[in-house]
């Protein structure tokens, strides 16, 4: 009995351990694979990789480690259904320190959640924005924008077990939460207004005479134990206004049922889940440069580099250095997009017509005329088209989006292209003006020929000039020749007769044309 009972409490004590710290009890491999800045499709295309890696690697458990202000949309719902879609695998999102917007949907969709000590979470209203800022969601597009984040928020919400009262209080900010407790069990629960008012009889009118007025079973929660803090803290009802965006902080997240524990390193990490080794996934620098080459400001630069080497390459004879760097200006625009999933084949196809039908315009077809402005518009809109992300139900020839972060990709799209091409203008103008006479430019586009080096080579070596006086050496009928000097000339009349021997005036010289008339008196 000595023997057997020290035995029995280490395999209890490690029992315990595992179900605390690592409920599979073989889970000791996790991979950290941050999500860091703004999500796009670039982010997204990488997570999903960066876990497949992580599986490959023998991790049984995938931190998400969550710094981000949110995001595209689409692409924070491709992070969470791929999330969801793992099976033998425990995902745990580190919210270290923010996890805002589409972020906070990334965080509800794994099991977990872990939180920094100085950290925030929630705060996912769908938004609509440009480079001149954000903006509500038009009242006609509500419904068809907040639909997929609600849907996604709630599905994640049943999943784990969270408050799909709160998951809505993330997103809509109409939505005023309190939070009720159970006077006769302790239970607590977050309801709408509506539904507060419903459980704790308000309004209702006084009870009629004989007639007692029925128990309330709810309150109002007055106060919830802060872990951070390590003591009760009152609670201020509503929790989250009718004119507000719930966002939680750690000691909240834990009372509120979100977050498990607080996680400040990886030390942390691994004593709470039990982790021989711990593995790091950062992003690929192709990865990287990818997410660079597809910002806004990137692009929008790129499109003044293709306009203002096209503009030299059609100033400059042959085919030179200005055309290779317009050709790969333009590679780079569409095919940083088109390698992160922005942009669609047909986008390039169409940039590709255009161009042909451009070239057909300028060197097969006389005039400008339907194949050119064909050409530009096919150009343009397949240029527009390379901003504006996948939208469900959206296939060519559909071309114009309908949800609001398509919209804003059209905004986007817009805004960049006007502003390229304002800023292009520009510069085109200052090549043809000033750039000619700077050494270094003025190789790129040669300065106007002076009219001594198009001049052609005078034949007559400076006689027969305008205002020369010389005699016909025969008859001019209305052509013949005529000296000046020493110097015979081949020349014309203005259509009338001169007899041989005349005195004739150059009235006219153009290159090797010499026009004369009679001189008269």
């Amino acid at each position: 009995m000595r023997i057997l009972m020290p035995w029995g409490l280490v395999l209890l004590a490690s029992a315990l351990g595992l179900q605390a710290g690592d409920p599979g009890g073989a889970q000791k491999t996790a991979a950290i694979v941050p999500l860091h800045g703004e999500i796009t499709d670039v982010t997204a295309e990488s997570i999903k990789r960066r876990i497949d890696a992580a599986i490959k690697k023998g991790a049984t458990t995938i931190v998400l480690d969550l710094d981000t202000p949110g995001g595209l949309v689409t692409s924070s719902i491709a992070i969470a259904d791929a999330i969801r879609n793992l099976s033998d695998v425990r995902t745990v999102a580190w919210v270290n320190p923010d996890a805002i917007s589409g972020g906070s949907l990334v965080a509800v969709a794994c099991d977990e959640i872990v939180m920094a000590r100085s950290s925030r979470m929630g705060d996912s209203q769908v938004i609509m924005g440009d480079l001149t800022g954000v903006q509500a969601v038009p009242e006609d597009l509500k419904a068809k924008a907040y639909s997929p984040v609600l849907h996604d928020f709630k599905t994640s919400a049943r999943r784990n077990g969270y408050s799909e009262v709160l998951a809505e209080a993330f997103v809509i900010p109409e939505r005023e939460v309190w939070w009720l407790e159970n006077v006769r069990n302790g239970d607590r629960e977050f309801v709408f207004r509506e539904e507060k008012e419903k459980r704790l009889h308000e309004g209702d009118h006084a009870p009629k005479e004989g007639v007692e007025k029925p128990d309330i079973d709810w309150k109002l929660v007055e106060s919830y134990y802060d872990e951070l803090l390590k003591t009760n803290v009152p609670v201020r009802q509503p929790i989250d206004g009718e004119d507000q965006l719930l966002v939680v902080s750690p000691g909240e997240a834990i009372a509120y049922g979100f977050c498990k524990g607080i996680v400040s390193d990886e030390s942390d990490l691994r004593s709470r889940y039990g982790l021989a080794q711990i593995i790091r996934l950062e992003p690929l620098w192709s990865e990287s440069l990818a997410h660079w080459l597809t910002s806004v400001y990137v692009r929008g630069f790129l499109l003044i580099v293709l306009f203002l080497a096209a503009y030299v390459e059609f100033h400059t004879p042959g085919v030179g250095l200005a055309g290779l760097v317009a050709l790969i200006a333009l590679a780079i625009f569409v095919g940083a997009p088109y390698v992160t999933g922005l942009a669609n084949v047909w986008e390039i196809v169409l940039i590709a017509a255009g161009l042909l039908l451009i070239c057909l315009e300028l060197f097969v077809i006389p005039g400008f005329g339907i194949a050119g402005i064909s050409g530009v518009m096919m150009v343009l809109t397949g240029l527009v088209a390379t901003f504006i992300p996948d939208e469900p139900g959206r296939t060519f020839p559909s071309l114009f989006p309908a949800l609001p972060t398509t919209l804003h990709g059209l905004r986007i799209a817009v805004i960049t292209l006007v502003s390229s091409m304002t800023a292009s203008l520009i510069g085109m103008i200052m090549l043809s003006r000033f750039l000619p006479r700077v050494p270094v430019f003025n190789k790129l586009i040669p300065a106007n020929p002076t009219p001594s080096q198009v001049l052609v080579e005078d034949p007559y070596r400076g006689a027969a000039r305008v205002g020369d006086v010389g005699v016909a050496e025969g008859m001019l009928r209305p052509a013949g020749k005529a000296r000046f000097g020493s110097m015979l000339v081949d020349v014309v009349t203005q259509g009338e007769l001169i007899d041989a021997s005349a005195t004739v005036e150059v009235i006219e010289r153009r290159g090797n044309r010499v026009v004369v008339r009679a001189v008269r008196g």
